[in-house]
């Protein structure tokens, strides 16, 4: 079985690169983030004729998640289900093939001390939260998406240069880890220890080809998937050519 998650920064604007993957990789489960579009807007793309159910969140011209399964989808819910008024489309969850998986876009935090900062904060609390009001860390879940956060320095070209911005300070990275302590692991550092390889790169001051970036597009998983954990790796093709995201997929493998 294969799982994607991708920030594709617009899905209008990658839609010829993006369909071509999706029929080139053809994961079985793709988690989608920064649509950027309206509902309708993704239905004319007609994902069902690739084979795809789709649950979306979106909103017009900023954020929107989305899952895409080449099996049925089951029990979709959007948003945190909280009683905040929250009108940021950034998570969509759903069930199939006994797994569920969410979806979420993070978010970014702007600048340390800003609103946007206090929003993340609040975000990622809240998300902690709702998995522990929906779910049980010894059930079958991934969830997957641009994190907005570099869990440690093998994840950073420069971490030096990062701590003191909204991806790498220690307050989201202990943010993040509390979401982990829940009952997830990072899939990608099980096989994979070494430092170097990121998920999203800066277009400017030649960030990609430099290989300045960061890895903050994650999938986790909760305890009974580990051992079905067979590789997980970031596809950087797609960060080359013609217009391409700032991020690149990252794809996991599980055994059957």
């Amino acid at each position: 079985m294969w799982i994607a998650t991708w920030n594709v920064n617009s899905i209008r604007a990658r839609r010829e690169r993006f369909l071509s993957w999706l029929e080139r990789r053809a994961p079985d489960v793709v988690l989608l983030q920064e649509l950027k579009c309206q509902l309708s807007d993704l239905d004319a793309f007609d994902l069902a004729s690739l084979g795809y159910h789709v649950a979306a969140n979106t909103q017009k011209t900023y954020n929107g998640v989305a899952i895409l399964s080449k099996t049925p989808l089951e029990d979709i819910v959007v948003g945190l289900q909280d009683d905040v008024e929250d009108p940021q489309a950034r998570l969509v969850a759903a069930t199939t093939q006994g797994i569920r998986f969410l979806s979420a876009y993070f978010p970014n935090g702007g600048e340390l001390g800003s609103e946007k900062y206090a929003y993340k904060l609040q975000w990622m609390e809240r998300m902690r939260l709702y998995l522990e009001r929906n779910c049980d860390p010894e059930m079958p879940l991934i969830l997957g998406g641009d994190f907005n956060v570099a869990p440690d320095e093998r994840d950073v070209h420069d971490p030096d240069a990062w701590v003191d911005t909204v991806l790498f300070h220690p307050e989201v990275r202990e943010a993040y880890r509390r979401i982990l302590d829940w009952g997830l692991e990072d899939t990608f550092r099980i096989h994979n220890q070494e430092p170097g390889t990121y998920s999203w790169w800066d277009y400017r001051m030649l960030g990609f080809p430099k290989n300045r970036g960061l890895r903050i597009d994650l999938i986790l998983a909760t305890r009974p998937l580990r051992d079905r954990v067979a590789e997980s790796f970031v596809d950087r093709e797609e960060r080359k050519g013609k217009q391409p995201s700032d991020h690149a997929p990252v794809l996991l493998r599980l055994h059957d």
